[in-house]
């Protein structure tokens, strides 16, 4: 798939960040698209900069939790557009919090969503993508599925499985011959509003951790959806995005476990600077 003209792309979480960026991109491409998001505004944003830029989508709310509506909208996006040629499972939540201080709940949310959210888009739409004779399929995981962090246990569990699901399915689908090319992607730092738009634990303050996020130099989305897009291009299994995506990569392979040792304190520092003072959480209380 050389080129992305008539062929239909799917990409969820599309209502915003990389999702937005790659609708616009393919869309640009002359690709047919199937988006969805629960953001309905966000997702109205991106169908009107679709739209303007002359491409055919079409557009649904969808959470990807909901393992019986991802398979109902796989079918109605193949009945559609007669095919599905390029599936990208970008939809997800980021969460903060050590795992003493986080509740069942926030685990399962972050699981359910990063994890279980490409486990149904890739299950709802794999035969699809076999059957258009040349098919892609992307799931996102993260820099934290290549490496650990303090504070991002859940989302790192979520991403190591996104990964770790990811290489296995390749293998299998090369090992049966299906015509359908499997890639991880994994960014670094990009400048979305996930981490202002997330969860943390108690004592936490995601206004400050958002402000610390902002002041790494990350990539932008448009140039992390241009990195994306080569790496299917190329049909390539693992898609670095970000100068930090491959340095992490690099210790990671260097140091082995010993790359915790850098981190670690790191991770520490960060979660000191984003804790709530006593004060505030007194001020809140009144």
């Amino acid at each position: 798939m050389s080129e992305f003209v008539g062929k239909t792309a799917v990409v969820t979480g599309a209502g915003s960040g990389i999702g937005q960026a790659l609708a616009r991109q393919l869309a640009a491409a002359g690709a047919r698209l199937a988006l969805s998001d629960v953001d309905e505004v966000g997702l109205a944003a991106t169908v009107q900069q679709v739209r303007e830029l002359g491409g055919e989508v079409r557009a649904e709310i969808l959470d990807v939790r909901d393992r019986a509506a991802v398979l109902g909208y796989a079918d109605r996006v193949r009945e559609q557009f007669g095919a599905v040629h390029l599936v990208i499972n970008n939809a997800g939540v980021s969460f903060t919090g050590e795992i003493a201080e986080t509740d069942f709940a926030d685990l399962e949310r972050v699981m359910d969503v990063n994890f279980w959210g490409v486990v149904h888009g890739t299950k709802a739409f794999l035969p699809h993508l076999i059957a258009s004779g040349d098919g892609r399929l992307v799931n996102i995981s993260s820099i934290f599925g290549l490496v650990a962090f303090p504070g991002q246990s859940a989302y790192s569990a979520a991403k190591f499985a996104v990964r770790g699901f990811t290489e296995a399915l390749r293998m299998e689908v090369r090992a049966a011959g299906h015509p359908v090319r499997v890639t991880c992607v994994c960014p670094g730092g990009v400048k979305t509003a996930i981490v202002r738009n997330s969860r943390a634990a108690a004592g936490i303050d995601v206004d400050v951790l958002a402000a610390a996020f902002d002041r790494d130099p990350g990539v932008s989305p448009v140039a992390a959806a241009r990195t994306i897009l080569a790496g299917v291009r190329a049909g390539r299994a693992r898609v670095l995005v970000g100068r930090d995506a491959w340095l992490l990569d690099l210790a990671q392979r260097l140091l082995g476990p010993a790359y915790q040792r850098v981190v670690g304190p790191e991770g520490g520092r960060l979660l000191d600077q984003v804790r709530r003072r006593p004060l505030d959480r007194q001020r809140e209380s009144i």
